[in-house]
């Protein structure tokens, strides 16, 4: 169990942030930097930590974040922008801030010194539209140029570039992991499972953008937290990169959507629109890496993950 660590966590108030303050802030001294404009930590018993500092500051400003960074032992870099519409709007801010942002997360962390870990997080769209077992050391795809909806993979691709180039130049001990749709409660943002769910609850129509055959592997946030923790913990993880995602927990959006509205007991109706960007069709992970290496395997079935998930926004949508 980590413990007596200076944790520092860039866009630590989002989702996957709050859980892992969730589980370390009893014994740790954690230090979020974060712009708030996705905040779920505000909802969570974690906000009122007394072990627990909130620096309102932007990834893009060297100085705040460096200074805000001294004496950390952990470095967990979650601040990204994300999600498929965010992204299309605002292709030139997703670039800036994945890859100039990490660029000074990075050097932040060299120059402060003394960083025993330093975790980036990329994401398994670097796999592109079609990524059926894909292993940590397959080709990554770029998207075509000009495509809004590639700048994100393209801009986590070149932040996990950096991120390598910094452990093999500089010894800076970093680890880089690629979720795989990962839910549970607490999400915020345009996550299927986090709209689905919320929109089953009031009996309001699903929405599927396209025809519903997309396919997913569905990871629960506490599968996700424990290989956070596996990484801090095992030196082996140093210089490597791992999917995080569930290898079973596979099923097409339109099979999810039908999932959800059995597990929220919901008489919600799945009605389909217009998708009008280019999608992944396809996203399987093999995790047989993180087994290896790390011992980790997801445990929570999608089943077992949705009805926790459901029940979490039906006692939060009560109060």
């Amino acid at each position: 169990m980590i413990s007596g660590k200076k944790i520092f966590l860039t866009g630590g108030a989002g989702f996957i942030g709050t859980k892992l303050i969730e589980r370390l802030e009893s014994a740790n001294e954690i230090i979020v930097y974060d712009s708030l404009s996705r905040n779920s930590l505000k909802d969570s018993t974690a906000a009122k930590s007394p072990n627990l500092t909130i620096i309102e500051g932007d990834i893009l400003d060297f100085d705040k974040l460096k200074e805000a960074m001294r004496g950390a032992d952990i470095v967990v870099h979650l601040a990204a922008v994300a999600g498929v519409d965010t992204v299309i709007l605002s292709p030139t801010s997703t670039m800036q801030v994945n890859i100039l942002g990490t660029s000074n997360v990075l050097r932040a962390a060299k120059e402060v010194g003394g960083i025993e870990r330093f975790i980036d997080f990329s994401t398994s769209e670097v796999f592109g539209q079609r990524a059926f077992k894909s292993e940590e050391n397959d080709f990554t795809i770029m998207g075509a140029v000009g495509e809004a909806r590639w700048t994100y993979a393209v801009s986590k691709l070149a932040a996990e570039h950096l991120t390598h180039a910094y452990y093999k130049e500089f010894g800076l001990p970093t680890v880089v992991l690629r979720p795989f749709n990962i839910y549970g409660p607490g999400q915020v943002g345009e996550g299927a499972v986090h709209a689905f769910i919320c929109r089953a609850i009031k009996n309001e129509d699903l929405e599927i953008h396209g025809d519903g055959t997309q396919i997913r592997a569905w990871c629960y946030v506490d599968d996700m937290i424990d290989a956070i923790l596996c990484c801090i913990e095992n030196s082996k993880a140093i210089g490597e990169s791992f999917n995080v995602g569930n290898s079973r927990a596979v099923v097409t959006i339109y099979g999810l959507a039908s999932a959800v509205i059995r597990a929220c007991e919901s008489k919600s109706k799945i009605r389909f629109v217009r998708k009008d960007y280019v999608d992944v069709e396809l996203r399987v992970p093999s995790v047989k890496k993180s087994k290896q290496i790390l011992g980790f395997e997801s445990k929570i079935d999608l089943e077992d993950g949705l009805l926790l998930t459901a029940n979490y926004y039906r006692q939060l949508y009560k109060n």
